[in-house]
């Protein structure tokens, strides 16, 4: 396997909320990926803000960061210039904020693995126009 994988919001929540239908997939595909898991602020934010304002669901987010589970990647100024493009290019998908900062911090990374559940997006989205993401799970 590839040695960076870009994780979206919804495995994100998933792995926190057992009650999540796709919880025990997303375990599974954590569990066998050997490489870094890296996500960006955004995600973070979104992330936070899906499972819910009880701090016992947050903490356990934040814990993932915190014990270096997953690298969190901050946005640039480069990478936001980026960001805006690419929500200007997928409007019409649309692209949100959250995936368009982890399709350019793939292009920044040169990874095209993706922790996602949203396969329509990710499914559409190029890196440099031209290479599809490879989508776990």
């Amino acid at each position: 396997m590839a040695d960076k994988l870009l994780l979206d919001t919804g495995p994100f929540v998933a792995l926190v909320d057992r009650s999540e239908r796709l919880h025990d997939d997303c375990v599974a595909a954590l569990e066998r990926w050997t490489g870094s898991i890296i996500t960006t602020e955004a995600v973070l934010t979104e992330t936070l803000y899906l499972v819910g304002p009880e701090w016992k669901a947050q903490k356990v987010c934040l814990e993932f960061i915190l014990r270096g589970a997953f690298q969190l990647i901050p946005s640039s100024q480069a990478s936001l210039r980026r960001v805006a493009a690419l929500m200007d290019r997928y409007r019409n998908v649309p692209m949100d904020f959250a995936d368009a900062t982890l399709v350019a911090l793939a292009e920044e990374l040169e990874t095209d693995w993706v922790f996602t559940l949203d396969r329509r997006g990710f499914s559409t989205y190029r890196l440099g126009r031209r290479k599809a993401f490879q989508l776990i799970p």
